[in-house]
């Protein structure tokens, strides 16, 4: 699986990773930086954690607008997988590639803390060999996660099984609406979430159960 990780100001979670994409297999991924016009060609591109540009404006706003995104919509556009984490998830939002909105928590507090996801959808890229239901362990750490969409939005993400993950079990962190912490674009090949299962995939992190997800990009590679 050929692979690459977008870099902004402000990044940090790019090394976990390049670590989770390894792990399970994969070739070294390329960085990109932000300010290429192109990326490599590749099975999927990698949007990581962190705080772009400080967050200032809105989370991931600038970034959306950096010349690598142009890149990042064309290959998309082309069927090439994209998957968004945390700050990832908000700059996919900003830049249209994922609808609805990231808002503030609802108390208003930065959280980090592990929390229990569900799998809502076992057929996009990164979930394919998991099951509906299967509920697993991962860290989230974000002061915007406060998932939004308009009620059509809500409902065409809901009917047409959109949602890929949900907060289970009462565990929702940040007042995410339905629950939702991840979900996938029309084409099916847009990923966005806010929890960071890379953090949560070998004995080391506590436990390994977000390492199933990292198998499933190389096995759908």
């Amino acid at each position: 699986m050929k692979s690459a990780i977008v870099l902004f100001p402000g990044i940090n979670r790019e090394r976990d990773m390049f670590k989770a994409l390894t792990a399970v297999g994969g070739t070294e991924p390329k960085f990109v930086w932000h300010t290429e016009s192109e990326i490599p060609e590749c099975d999927l591109i990698v949007v990581p954690g962190g705080f772009s540009y400080g967050d200032y404006l809105r989370c991931g706003a600038i970034a959306a607008r950096c010349p690598v995104m142009a890149a990042l919509r064309r290959h998309a556009d082309h069927g090439v997988r994209v998957l968004g984490v945390c700050n990832g998830f908000q700059i996919l939002i900003e830049a249209g590639l994922l609808p609805g909105a990231l808002m503030r928590n609802a108390n208003l507090r930065f959280v980090c803390k592990h929390v229990r996801l569900s799998i809502e959808n076992s057929s996009t890229f990164f979930t394919l060999g998991m099951s509906v239901g299967d509920v697993v362990s991962c860290p989230v750490a974000h002061g915007d996660g406060n998932f939004f969409a308009d009620p059509d939005t809500l409902e065409r993400l809901e009917k047409d099984n959109r949602v890929v993950f949900r907060y289970a079990e009462g565990s929702n962190p940040n007042g995410s609406i339905n629950d939702i912490a991840g979900i996938v674009n029309e084409a099916g090949n847009v990923v966005g979430m806010m929890p960071h299962p890379e953090n949560m995939i070998e004995p080391l992190h506590g436990a390994t159960d977000c390492r199933p997800l990292f198998e499933s990009l190389l096995n759908a590679a």
